[in-house]
C-alpha cells in the first residue's frame, strides 16, 4: 500500500504517520507500536522516507526499515546479521550475510525489551562503523600506495630481464645473418 505520489512538502515523519493512518488495521497499529519502541530505544533516531514509500529509521546509517505487506509488518535490520539476537526475534531473511528481518503477523506480540536491545545494538554498530572507516581510510591508501609500486618494481625488472635476453638472442642471429650475407 505504498503511495508513490507522496507530497514532497511533507516530512518523513508526517509521511510515516500518514502511512500508519492509511493502513487503518492491525498493520498500522503494529507499525505504530514498533515505531514507538524504536524511538524509546534511541530518542535520536531519524525517520526517513525512501524507495518510493518505505519508512526508514536511521542513526549513523540505516537501523531498520518498516514495511507493511498484506500478511506481515516487516522490520528489516540493515546489518542484522552482525547483531546478537538471544531472544530469537529475527525470523526472516536469515540466509543473508548482512540483513535480518522480523516479520510480525496479525495478533503477534514482539518482546519490547528484546526489540529495543536490537535497535540499540544496531545504532552502536552504525556509530562504530562510522568512526572506523575514517581511520582505516587514511591508513589503507598509504599502505597500498607503498606496496603497489614496490610490487610493480619487483615484477617489472624480472619480466624485462627474462624478455630482454630472449629478444636480444633473436636479434643477434638476425644481425649475424646480415653480417654473413
Amino acid at each position: 500500500m505504498k503511495n508513490s505520489n507522496a507530497d514532497q512538502s511533507q516530512s518523513a515523519s508526517q509521511l510515516i504517520s500518514k502511512r500508519i493512518a492509511e493502513l487503518a488495521d492491525w498493520r498500522g497499529e503494529t507499525l505504530a507500536r514498533m515505531r514507538k519502541l524504536i524511538h524509546e530505544a534511541d530518542p535520536n533516531v531519524i525517520e526517513e522516507w525512501k524507495w518510493m514509500g518505505t519508512p526508514i529509521f536511521s542513526h549513523d546509517g540505516i537501523v531498520c526499515t518498516g514495511e507493511s505487506y498484506q500478511k506481515v509488518v516487516k522490520l528489516t535490520f540493515a546489518k542484522g546479521a552482525a547483531l546478537k539476537d538471544p531472544s530469537g526475534l529475527f525470523n526472516s531473511s536469515l540466509d543473508g550475510n548482512v540483513r535480518r528481518a522480523i516479520d510480525i503477523s496479525e495478533g503477534e506480540v514482539v518482546n519490547a525489551s528484546a526489540f529495543k536491545a536490537l535497535v540499540r545494538q544496531a545504532v552502536a554498530l552504525n556509530s562504530s562503523a562510522k568512526k572506523t572507516p575514517a581511520k582505516s581510510a587514511k591508513k589503507t591508501p598509504a599502505k597500498s600506495a607503498k606496496k603497489t609500486p614496490a610490487k610493480s618494481a619487483k615484477k617489472t625488472p624480472a619480466k624485462s630481464a627474462k624478455k630482454t635476453p630472449a629478444k636480444s638472442a633473436n636479434k643477434t642471429p638476425a644481425k649475424s645473418k646480415t653480417a654473413k650475407s
